[in-house]
């Protein structure tokens, strides 16, 4: 006999789980389907041991400016397989965290791959579940290039299973995680080539940041491949070799870590059963409310293809929940001004409008203010890494439409500007903001 539920969240992501855990604590009765660990691509393989990677790549930078501020600290070297012991079992813990909070909530976790039977129903395994209100929640994975050898490289996921660290490496993409993991590994000791298909990273971000990543990256002694369309992957003795459109061929790597996007998880779930209607790509289509073309059923987080960020994810299912179970009929998230960082080396913060997307919406209306110094970190340090940032700002009155920054301490204080840039600040707004005084910060306060 089928079990009834008032609501089903496929996934057991971060999206799923906070949708989830907000009907519950309404008092509906949730089912969460999820195979695999709890906490999804964001807590098992994306950003949390990636910010563990980010820390202790930022500690070898950190030993590396010691000596400017007169210690004498010698290094023996760093043991990555400590590391990523250290790390499983902090995610480990964290699983455990995520279980415990379903079964405080009395959430029933259906351990299995979901598949609708219609739109109504759900079969996992043998177990079959019914639920007015069911929610798509099942993210996405790493995508392979189509091409010769390509099974010879590491996904993103993979890379959290390297036992050891890898000599030479190469990186293909131009993304978040390219750049993220390219940090990551020449911090460590890694000699790494990074090859992007088109002439700069991070190409949905403004300008200004791809440029000075580039320059960042170049000085810490990462190689910038333009123009690099993968062709095939072979094996050249006792390496690598990643063989590019043009005829270009580089090699003698260690790893090849694929970094060229994701693709939603949705082909298993046997959508057509329920009518739900996706993208060619897999992508479902989903409104502002996070409703399907089918009523009861939604679809959150990364398999929507929309601002692929954890935090929108949970937002967006707390809201969804809010709405079918906290009587608030108009909850929904706005998808507009959602800040983001990448935890690049240096990092990278952004929220807003780039420079060229308010010119083509705005024309002559925008106006920009830069700044770029040394941060005052660096005042005794052998390296001298810059900041860089820019308001974007709109009208007479130049409310602020965007705001970007790299470098020392980006990704902490960007959580606050985003706060204000959505209440409507103005360029006066922040110039009338006293200024702490030294930070990276007051920078963005004394702009002229």
């Amino acid at each position: 006999m089928p079990v009834h539920y008032d609501y089903i969240a496929i996934g057991g992501g971060s999206g799923g789980l906070a949708s989830a855990q907000r009907a519950a604590d309404y008092g509906a009765r949730v089912a969460l389907i999820e195979p695999g660990r709890l906490g999804g691509t964001c807590v098992n393989v994306g950003c949390v041991p990636k910010k563990i990677m980010w820390t202790a790549a930022s500690l070898a930078h950190g030993l590396a400016d010691a000596a400017g501020y007169g210690f004498d600290v010698t290094v023996a070297g760093h043991d990555w397989a400590r590391l990523k012991a250290a790390r499983d079992a902090y995610v480990a813990r964290l699983n455990g965290i995520y279980a415990a909070n379903l079964e405080k909530r009395r959430v029933t976790w259906v351990r299995g791959a979901a598949r609708f039977v219609d739109e109504h129903t759900i079969a996992v395994g043998e177990e079959v579940l019914t639920a007015p209100h069911i929610v798509i929640a099942t993210g996405g994975r790493p995508a392979l290039p189509a091409i010769p050898g390509a099974e010879l490289g590491l996904s993103s996921d993979g890379f959290f299973e390297l036992g050891t660290r890898p000599a030479r490496v190469a990186i293909v993409g131009s993304g978040y995680i390219a750049a993220e993991l390219a940090g990551v590994f020449a911090a460590l000791g890694s000699r790494v080539s990074s090859f992007v298909r088109h002439e700069r990273l991070l190409r949905n971000f403004d300008v200004m940041l791809s440029a000075a990543l580039a320059r960042e990256m170049a000085a810490s002694g990462i190689e910038l491949v333009t123009h690099a369309v993968p062709a095939a992957l072979a094996r050249a003795g006792d390496g690598l070799e990643l063989q590019l459109a043009d005829g270009r061929a580089f090699g003698d790597y260690d790893c090849v870590l694929w970094a060229i996007g994701r693709t939603p998880a949705s082909a298993a779930l046997a959508l057509e059963r329920a009518g739900v209607k996706c993208y060619d790509d897999g992508v479902v289509i989903a409104d502002k409310y996070q409703n399907t073309n089918v009523p009861g059923v939604y679809a959150i987080g990364d398999v929507t293809g929309r601002e692929p960020l954890t935090p929108v994810a949970i937002a967006a299912g707390r809201r969804l929940a809010d709405r079918l179970f906290g009587g608030q009929g108009e909850r929904h998230l706005d998808y507009e001004l959602v800040p983001t960082v990448v935890f690049s080396h240096p990092p990278i913060g952004s929220v807003g409008l780039t420079e060229a997307a308010a010119r083509e919406l705005h024309g002559e209306a925008v106006r920009t203010y830069t700044a770029g110094f040394v941060p005052m970190y660096h005042a005794l340090t052998e390296a001298k890494h810059r900041v860089e940032m820019k308001l974007v700002c709109v009208g007479p009155e130049e409310r602020v439409v965007g705001l970007h920054a790299i470098g020392h301490g980006v990704d902490e204080i960007l959580q606050g500007f985003a706060v204000a840039i959505r209440m409507g600040a103005r360029k006066r707004d922040l110039d009338d903001t006293v200024a702490i005084h030294p930070t990276v910060a007051e920078e963005l306060v004394t702009m002229r």
